[in-house]
């Protein structure tokens, strides 16, 4: 299962939930976390799909949020909508796989007047190969935005916040760090790769007051609109794909007061898919 639209293998399945149910799970939730408001948040790859639908949630909880990727276009877009829902957003152009890049992001932050007090690494190249057509240059790209590019943010931030004795990280991973997609290189391998740097960011860093966690999506429909047959999944426990928001909901929970006991963890919002043996129907 990939995060992102539907192939449409499943577009004639019945779906579980009643139609009143299925129309619930597309609406936004309303901002909880009242001690996020004032705190600033940097979100990468944040110019479409998960990435928007976090920063679109931060900035309801009152964070001042900076998004940034390798598209312009999309990434004013996501702060134009941030800014009409009332939320203040900034975005600039990085490629997070380049030290120079990232040094001149976090620059530009410092002189807009904004702090960095969570950060939430979403930036992933998506590509899936099988293993024979997979090329070194494919192998290093699946790496370079997800792991390089959390590492190199992650030596930009972490000084500061373990000044400040306070701070959050969310790296955003994927079922298929746990559960093999086929084809699933070098893309999977990246994602198990993120969570280990969640564990071990975690326990270097828990003793100056900053924690790390990670989530990792299911099936997410992040392209096309939010409608019941969209949203159908039948190989999922819960019957249907999971919605930007359910995933900027969990990350909004780690990064606030309410999980001040909980790092080096990744929760799996994924309607129960690595909770089974085999898909619905299927005898083992």
């Amino acid at each position: 299962m990939d995060i992102g639209a539907s192939d449409g293998r499943h577009s004639g399945a019945t779906v579980g939930a009643s139609m009143p149910e299925q129309k619930a799970h597309t609406r936004e939730s309303a901002p909880c976390f009242a001690d996020l408001r004032g705190q600033g948040a940097l979100v990468t790859g944040g110019g479409t799909g998960i990435g928007r639908g976090i920063a679109r949630r931060l900035a309801a909880e009152g964070m001042k949020v900076v998004v940034c990727g390798r598209g312009l276009e999309l990434l004013q877009e996501t702060a134009g909508i941030v800014c009409s829902e009332g939320g203040e957003a900034l975005a600039q152009v990085a490629d997070l796989s380049d030290a120079a890049q990232v040094a001149e992001l976090f620059q530009v932050i410092e002189a807009e007047g904004l702090q960095v007090d969570a950060v939430v690494h979403n930036a992933m190249d998506l590509r899936r190969h099988l293993l024979e057509q997979t090329t070194l240059e494919q192998w290093e790209s699946g790496f370079a935005a997800g792991c390089r590019g959390g590492y190199l943010i992650a030596r930009q931030v972490l000084p500061a916040m373990r000044g400040r004795g306070r701070g959050g990280l969310v790296f955003i991973s994927s079922v298929g760090a746990a559960r093999a997609h086929l084809p699933g290189l070098p893309y999977d391998a990246a994602k198990a790769a993120q969570e280990a740097m969640v564990r071990g960011l975690a326990v270097e860093y828990a003793r100056f007051g900053i924690r790390v966690n990670g989530v990792a999506p299911g099936a997410i429909q992040t392209r096309g609109p939010l409608t019941e047959a969209a949203m159908r999944e039948p190989h999922v426990p819960m019957e249907r794909k999971g919605t930007p928001a359910e995933i900027a909901a969990a990350v909004a929970f780690l990064l606030s007061g309410q999980a001040s006991y909980l790092t080096g963890q990744t929760i799996y919002v994924d309607g129960g898919l690595t909770a089974q043996l085999a898909p619905p129907g299927i005898a083992v």
